[in-house]
């Protein structure tokens, strides 16, 4: 297992890539916390901390798609790095002028959310290129979500440390200035200086007019709310047992499960079409979630919280390739960031679901939420086999720095090819 990804972290440019994308991204995925943190500590209430991290969440959203398209348009060194700098100035607002003034709180807030770096879709377009061979390139998209496992748990951490020793306010200049040299690094990259999208039909729904691509988004939209309203639910378990470290054992038994599940399937070879092996895995994840709604005692809710996280990574890391097989030509880091978008605004609407069932029914139909997310995710799958099972053009890329613009090499992950 551990020889598969020292041969993939091994390949020039790969370590630094992982790394640089994963610190790049360390304000995204820490700016929920930051956000109620610092909100809190100027003397904010609790709606208004969680109506501006829902604001950043919601800009976040928007930005992604719009600025993988001018990726995908324009190069990566041209969107990335300006965007980056961009958010880190929003986030950098909010910590100088503070909460006081609504309207420009909630314009820093918009500013650092819309500008958010598409690094992860940025990420996958460029394994191809860096790693040549289909087997390391499915390898390394196990690698990337176990990374983000990791990411999620550490980066809070990194927060609430910084929070202790400094202030809410430094917390925030510090961990966005960390994000743009993440960024940095990315882009100054040779790969990333030459890379260059396939030649695309304009068209106004880009990546989007791929039937395979929306009915992939309309599953993990489920996957994501499952997701979210297991963040609340969580919470109402550890209320309703009078510890609050319990909501700690849980999540990180959660991410637990999803490290064992990703790394275990990053180290073995796939057969078949990847859109069969992901329904298997959604329906595995939706097994999974179900349990949750029996709510026993905090060992055996543990143990049932590591086995429900098991099968996201390799859910999430199957999706991608699922991603590659149909986006349409030239849409690759726009499809990526489509992915993410619609993850998110799934785990937005699963949390804002699953506060109403604590209200109406308890914690068990909290978790009820999770298991019918995984449900919905794997109908969606069900009912669209026919359109997941005829892939569109996939991505392509232009290698070394003296390839032709409009000359574009085959990765590895060719039009209709099967792993």
């Amino acid at each position: 297992m551990a020889a598969g990804y020292l041969d993939i972290l091994r390949a020039r440019h790969a370590a630094r890539l992982l790394t640089g994308t994963l610190v790049g991204r360390l304000p995204n995925g820490t700016a929920h916390i930051a956000i109620v943190l610092f909100t809190r500590a100027e003397g904010g209430s609790y709606t208004l901390a969680g109506a501006l991290a829902a604001v950043y969440g919601l800009a976040t959203a928007v930005g992604q798609p719009l600025l993988g398209r001018a990726v995908d348009l324009y190069g990566q060194p041209r969107v990335q790095l300006p965007a980056s700098v961009l958010s880190a100035l929003g986030m950098a607002l909010l910590a100088v002028a503070g909460s006081d003034s609504l309207p420009l709180a909630y314009a820093a807030v918009v500013v650092a959310g819309v500008f958010t770096p598409p690094l992860e879709g940025g990420l996958r377009a460029l394994w191809p290129s860096v790693l040549g061979s289909e087997d390391r390139v499915h390898r390394a998209y196990a690698m990337d979500a176990v990374a983000q496992e990791v990411m999620f748990t550490v980066g809070p951490l990194l927060v609430t440390l910084l929070v202790s020793l400094w202030s809410p306010a430094a917390a925030l200049l510090v961990i966005n200035a960390i994000g743009v040299l993440g960024a940095l690094s990315v882009v100054l990259s040779e790969p990333s200086r030459t890379w260059r999208s396939a030649p695309r039909e304009a068209h106004w729904l880009g990546a989007l007019r791929s039937r395979g691509l929306l009915a992939l988004l309309g599953s993990f939209f489920f996957v994501g709310m499952a997701l979210g309203s297991i963040t609340v639910a969580g919470v109402a378990y550890a209320d309703d047992h009078g510890r609050e470290s319990v909501y700690g054992w849980l999540m990180a038994a959660l991410g637990l499960g999803a490290l064992i599940g990703g790394a275990l399937y990053g180290a073995r070879q796939w057969s078949g079409p990847p859109e069969r092996r992901l329904r298997v895995i959604v329906a595995l994840l939706a097994l999974g979630y179900l349990p949750l709604m029996l709510t026993p005692g905090v060992v055996a809710m543990t143990v049932l919280a590591a086995v429900a996280g098991v099968f996201l990574a390799p859910a999430i890391a199957c999706s991608f390739i699922v991603v590659d097989r149909h986006a349409p030509r030239g849409t690759v880091t726009e499809a990526f960031s489509w992915l993410v978008t619609t993850f998110g605004v799934g785990a937005a609407v699963g949390t804002a679901v699953a506060g109403p069932a604590v209200e109406l029914g308890g914690t068990a139909w909290s978790f009820a939420v999770a298991g019918a997310g995984g449900v919905a995710a794997l109908i969606v799958l069900l009912s669209t086999g026919r359109v997941l099972a005829v892939p569109g053009h996939s991505a392509v890329a232009v290698r070394g720095p003296e390839a032709d613009r409009n000359e574009a090499v085959e990765p590895g992950l060719g039009q209709g090819r099967q792993m």
